[in-house]
């Protein structure tokens, strides 16, 4: 599994808050539902589940998240949760 994140469309109501608050372009708002365009890229911040007035969003938000974005405001560049320390990311954070 990449991540937690899961998207019901039926729940939508394109009211586009997904998009505006995701960092990573994650969801396409354009039609008359979101969709899930870049699932790899998200990186369960939890930004996405927090704005959906439907609960059309739903994703385990952690610390390694955090840790990502500490990293990349300390060191540069975007930030990477995953698997690779090196790039950011702790060991097993969103995967």
């Amino acid at each position: 599994m990449i991540n937690t994140l899961a998207f019901d469309p039926d729940l939508c109501i394109h009211c586009e808050m997904c998009g505006i608050v995701c960092p990573h372009g994650v969801f396409a708002t354009d039609g008359d539902v979101a969709r899930l365009v870049r699932r790899e890229a998200c990186m369960e911040c939890g930004a996405c589940q927090k704005n959906c007035p439907t609960g059309a969003i739903m994703v385990e938000s952690g610390v390694g998240c955090a840790a990502a974005m500490i990293h990349a405001a300390l060191f540069g560049g975007e930030p990477a949760c995953g698997n690779d320390p090196a790039a950011g990311g702790a060991s097993g954070c969103c995967g």
